[in-house]
């Protein structure tokens, strides 16, 4: 138990570090930016303690809001997704899954994968840029970002679940 939280908060941080010293970096096209911090989310156990969920989401978007500078966005947002993400792993599960299952290539499928982690992505990236820019005057830019983002942390996701896979 010690050992696997442990390695919780080392895969956290080194996952944070890498978000802030490279990938806020990137702006392809400048909107498209990979947030790829949100497959911690993803990865959450089935049965995992709903007070648990919604605590290392906070606390992971407050760590990403510090570096990031944006304030309360990535708190709320992953916050947001934290909670939605045992019901939408759901929709994925068979009846029958094991309590402690961790979505992944090997438990959900390839495929179930790809649609989970492309609509928890979708749905967080929806939420932290209407939140970052607060309005719709420049609503084709929205869309652009949001697209853009989903689609580079998509492939970073895939790219990182494959590696796994392989292992």
């Amino acid at each position: 138990m010690k050992l696997s939280l442990f390695r919780g908060i080392v895969v956290c941080l080194v996952l944070v570090l890498v978000q802030a010293l490279v990938l806020n970096h990137i702006h392809l096209f400048g909107c498209a930016m990979p947030l790829f911090y949100v497959y911690l989310v993803l990865l959450y156990p089935r049965n995992y303690a709903r007070w648990g969920l919604l605590l290392w989401g906070f606390f992971l978007g407050l760590v990403i809001d510090i570096f990031s500078n944006t304030p309360g966005v990535a708190s709320f947002s992953l916050t947001l997704l934290s909670a939605i993400q045992p019901k939408v792993l759901s929709l994925f599960m068979t009846r029958d899954s094991a309590d402690d299952l961790e979505p992944s290539f090997r438990s959900l499928g390839v495929s179930k994968f790809i649609y989970y982690s492309i609509l928890l992505v979708l749905l967080y990236n929806i939420v932290f840029y209407t939140m970052e820019t607060f309005n719709f005057f420049n609503w084709l830019q929205w869309i652009k970002c949001i697209v853009g983002s989903s689609i580079l942390t998509e492939i970073l996701i895939l790219v990182v679940e494959n590696v796994r896979w392989h292992k």
